[in-house]
């Protein structure tokens, strides 16, 4: 159910550490409130541009959706017909791609029995980067991990450490390039199973941006569970600023980047995780080469591009491929930027945002170029 109102509250994200810690620095004086419900709340207020003959209004909206807390805000001249039709894309998009839904395209692939199934072309879209960053990374990337993520508990926070036969006979069923794409007919091998978390937010937010730039406007900034896209500048033309959380102490951020036209998208340990009985920490982004959580020196990614879907998929793919894999594929790129945190303590950026960065932590940084 979406609800609007002009209560004009925020949200308070229970599960702070998987939210990039924005907020802060874009709006000062606003009061944190709870939204217990799957709604959207909207507010807007009056701002008067001399470039602009139009009236143009900050319109907000704080939605819950795929799981998590997600908020709006876009300054537009359309009585905040753009955020309604953004809240209703998410809401369509989130239809498609749940795993729990049964009527979802994802739901409808995975019962289908080895059987082709019809598909919508959103679906086809994230399907087919999947299937590129999967390539790119060399599968470090593989949306069929999904039972095995299952058997961890991560998708219904049962979490548990699965025995070896069991991750023994699952992995048997890992592996995206059995999946058959012909047009918007998919074919799953029977007893393979996928899901597009590592991919969906990224391409709802491209999405929503785009609705805000058909409308006509110019300033925006989305948050949908810490993924961060902006559209254009602030409304006094500064860059937005954009804090990255700490993942060793996840209440603080860790540094600030500035940006215009980019999306900004973490992927790290800190995010959904559970120790064991003897201290243990496991987390929820898989290696499929074991089963096990990807432990290959990275405790954080955060990619920086254009495309969120894009920026989404390489975050969990750079951090299941080790810092020195991870360095090695951007530098075979020219379409994103990173930040790493390594298990040692370290920050590792790529050149290109070295003079929109400013660490705010303790730990040193280290810049690589293209060689």
């Amino acid at each position: 159910m979406i609800l609007y109102s002009n209560a004009g509250k925020g949200f308070h994200m229970k599960k702070y550490a998987i939210l990039l810690l924005i907020w802060a620095f874009l709006f000062t004086g606003c009061q944190a409130g709870e939204n217990q419900n799957s709604s959207v709340s909207e507010t807007s207020s009056l701002i008067h541009s001399a470039d602009t003959p139009e009236k143009t209004e900050l319109h907000s909206a704080d939605i819950f959706a795929m799981d998590t807390y997600m908020n709006l805000k876009v300054w537009s001249s359309d009585n905040g017909e753009c955020i309604k039709q953004a809240s209703e894309r998410i809401q369509e998009l989130e239809n498609l791609f749940s795993v729990t839904n049964p009527e979802s395209d994802i739901s409808r692939v995975n019962s289908s029995n080895g059987m082709p199934v019809s598909v919508s072309d959103d679906t086809v879209t994230v399907l087919q980067k999947a299937f590129q960053i999967g390539n790119d990374s060399k599968g470090a990337l593989d949306i069929s991990i999904y039972p095995v993520l299952r058997a961890w508990g991560f998708t219904t926070d049962s979490m548990q450490v699965p025995d070896n036969n069991t991750l023994t006979q699952l992995l048997e069923n890992v592996d995206y390039s059995r999946i058959q794409l012909d047009g918007n007919q998919v074919t799953l091998p029977e007893n393979m199973m996928i899901d597009l978390g590592a991919l969906a937010k990224g391409y709802t937010s491209n999405e929503v941006i785009r609705i805000f730039r058909e409308s006509g406007a110019t300033s925006a900034i989305i948050s949908l569970g810490g993924n961060v896209q902006a559209l254009g500048r602030k409304q006094d033309g500064s860059f937005w600023k954009v804090g990255v959380v700490n993942p060793f102490s996840p209440a603080e951020n860790m540094c600030v980047l500035e940006i215009e036209n980019k999306a900004v998208i973490t992927s790290g340990n800190y995010e959904r995780y559970f120790t064991d009985d003897k201290g243990n920490m496991y987390w929820h982004i898989i290696d499929k080469y074991d089963g096990y959580p990807a432990d290959n020196g990275l405790v954080s990614v955060t990619i920086i591009g254009e495309d969120g879907l894009h920026c989404d998929a390489l975050s969990t793919a750079l951090f299941v491929e080790g810092t020195e894999n991870a360095v090695a594929h951007w530098r075979q790129s020219n379409d994103f930027e990173m930040i790493l945190v390594t298990d040692d303590n370290r920050i590792i950026i790529s050149d290109g945002i070295q003079d929109s960065f400013t660490n705010q932590s303790t730990m040193p940084v280290e810049v690589v170029t293209h060689e």
